[in-house]
């Protein structure tokens, strides 16, 4: 009997000064000031299309605004779990103590006696298990929910929270998972058959046990019939509905290029939110960032993206074409450079989501494609060359260092545009060992390759010699700066994270770099140019306003790279072993140039 007595000296409130105290008590012990559910977020590409749906927190959740539900549906809630709804502060005296009695009887706790207020609070706040101490807590829950909220608030609330099996909260969404509808187009027969689920979410789950959910629509059509709520003729006619089910699977394409969407979501929120500095000033915060992630994900947010699916597609379909060795893996990033977007990204062939992607984790040796941001950038740039000036190809040795052209062939003094577009290292070694390997690499460490460190400033790096090596995202990055003039900008698959409204949350906030001058840049283009013209890219060939890019293999033939760009996108292919192996029966027929070819075709 003792939830009878806390319910009389609740109830007795606005005559007694010692409950107001208690009033006080619970504000600052309870102080409920929303009702938080955790909503879906989603993906969009450039066109605004959804590509993915991202559930935080195991609960795939559409909120519905209560004035977006269906009269009928709140009217069947009240009748079937809280009659006097509408009267009561957010217990049932008369009920819970029906309870009471019953459970005394039984000498168990089997019935609660809960109205939609309590249920609210348990959903929401509280476990379910079946004790009095979680009793009062919810008495206590709903007291302080019916104080601070409208019963219309509380209804809302209610019908979003509960739940619906598979992972299914809320009407809206069941509406959408079971019928692939949204609440306002069904039909009062289905509004019905997937309110007959909460009460019982495994007896009465319509994959499972569709007969039986069935039977209990009926049982509801009946009630709100005898209530007068519907007529004769409309529960007859939704009984002999027939009622279809079309289960909607959790909206997820392009698992390449959204698993590199999350990262970079949670890199901009650490920007956003300081994570970012406080990392840099040592501080480890990882596993407080994620929980903000997962915060701000929960919250409902739209991530829109610069996704081309148009490129993607044909990203996709040209690595599994041209990469038939089981053995043989490929990736590649594509950047619109006059936006600074991401548009495009392969994790490899039949890349799964959240798996390890070969796009932006892997880290490979570029070869020669680290030519025109280490070598040849800088040197023209500090010396003033032009394509057509001279530079000693011949053999070059320093120290114990000597490095060879392919074949082993020497081939004297030649302009850089031959020594460029045949990709002859001996050139390239010597117009790094010209201008200073510091100064070489003071132009590299502009671009974002995180895994280039000081003990890669050597000679051999030249031609590509690193501990690590660089990903296919961040050479096609730096590789856009041909497309901007010589100015570096980070290139971004978020272009804006909104609430559900369309504010404005996360931005990313850009500062170019200038890398090289503009003449630099405009004689780079011209080597480039040549490179598919007349050299080793030939393949990688299209009738475009500009194209241009450089080949690149690492030693042994373990990686094989182009990395290149039209007048308005820049994309960099990397095809090899995960292991490292050797893939030279590949190398004469170029599937790196030849993806690059598809794509920008």
């Amino acid at each position: 009997m003792v939830p009878a007595f806390i319910l009389s000296g609740i109830a007795a409130g606005n005559e007694s000064q010692a409950v107001k105290g208690l009033g006080t008590i619970l504000d600052e012990k309870i102080p409920i000031q929303s009702v938080a559910l955790p909503q879906n977020s989603y993906v969009f590409d450039d066109n605004g299309r959804l590509i993915s749906e991202m559930i935080s927190s195991q609960q795939n959740r559409v909120y519905v605004q209560y004035e977006d539900i269906p009269k009928v549906v709140v009217d069947l809630y009240v009748l079937s779990e809280d009659q006097r709804f509408f009267e009561h502060i957010g217990f049932d005296a008369e009920g819970m103590l029906r309870a009471a009695l019953v459970n005394a009887q039984n000498q168990s706790v089997e019935q609660g006696g809960s109205t939609i207020t309590q249920q609210l609070a348990r959903n929401v706040y509280l476990s379910h298990e079946q004790s009095y101490n979680r009793k009062l807590s919810e008495l206590l829950y709903s007291y302080q929910l019916e104080k601070n909220f409208t019963k219309e608030q509380i209804l809302e609330s209610y019908l979003n929270a509960i739940y619906f099996s598979h992972g299914t909260y809320g009407i809206g969404t069941a509406s959408t998972y079971f019928f692939q509808k949204q609440l306002q187009e069904l039909n009062l027969a289905q509004l019905v058959f997937i309110s007959a689920i909460p009460n019982n979410p495994t007896m009465y789950d319509p994959v499972e046990n569709f007969q039986q959910t069935k039977e209990r629509q009926e049982r509801l059509l009946d009630s709100l019939h005898e209530h007068g709520v519907i007529s004769t003729k409309e529960a007859q006619e939704a009984k002999s509905f027939p009622i279809v089910l079309s289960i909607k699977d959790k909206m997820d394409t392009h698992p390449d290029y959204v698993t590199y969407v999350h990262q970079e979501l949670k890199e901009l929120i650490a920007e956003q939110e300081g994570f970012a500095k406080k990392k840099a000033d040592g501080e480890d915060n990882e596993e407080l960032l994620s929980q903000r992630v997962n915060e701000i994900i929960s919250q409902g947010v739209i991530v829109h993206t610069a996704l081309n699916t148009d490129i993607q597609n044909k990203l996709q379909a040209s690595i599994l074409k041209h990469i038939p060795a089981s053995d043989v893996q490929g990736a590649a990033a594509v950047i619109n450079h006059q936006s600074h977007t991401i548009v495009a990204l392969s994790g490899g062939k039949d890349y799964e989501k959240f798996t390890f992607n070969r796009a932006y984790q892997a880290y490979r040796h570029p070869g020669s494609t680290i030519k025109p941001l280490l070598d040849y950038a800088p040197y023209i740039d500090l010396t003033g060359a032009t394509a057509n000036s001279k530079i000693d190809s011949s053999e070059f040795c320093t120290k114990d260092y000597c490095p060879k052209n392919y074949n082993e062939k020497n081939y004297g003094t030649v302009t850089l545009d031959t020594a460029f577009k045949y990709s002859y290292n001996t050139a390239a070694v010597r117009m790094l060992d010209t201008i200073g390997i510091d100064k070489g690499f003071n132009y590299l460490n502009k671009f974002d390759f995180h895994k280039i460190t000081q003990k890669d400033q050597r000679l051999t790096a030249a031609i590509g010699g690193f501990d690590h090596g660089v990903s296919p995202l961040e050479l096609a990055n730096a590789y856009s700066t041909f497309g901007n003039n010589g100015i570096y900008t980070t290139n971004r698959a978020i272009t804006k994270v909104t609430d559900l409204q369309g504010k404005t949350l996360y931005q990313w906030e850009e500062a170019p770099v200038r890398v090289w001058k503009e003449s630099t840049n405009n004689e780079m283009k011209k080597l480039l140019a040549s490179v598919v013209k007349s050299g080793t890219g030939r393949s990688a060939y299209v009738s475009k306003e500009y194209v241009g890019g450089k080949t690149g293999t690492s030693n042994d033939y373990k990686d094989l790279w182009f990395a290149g760009l039209t007048d308005s996108h820049t994309a960099a292919i990397w095809i090899g072993k995960d292991k490292g192996g050797n893939v030279s029966s590949l190398h004469k027929y170029g599937p790196q140039n030849l993806i690059f070819k598809d794509i920008m075709d």
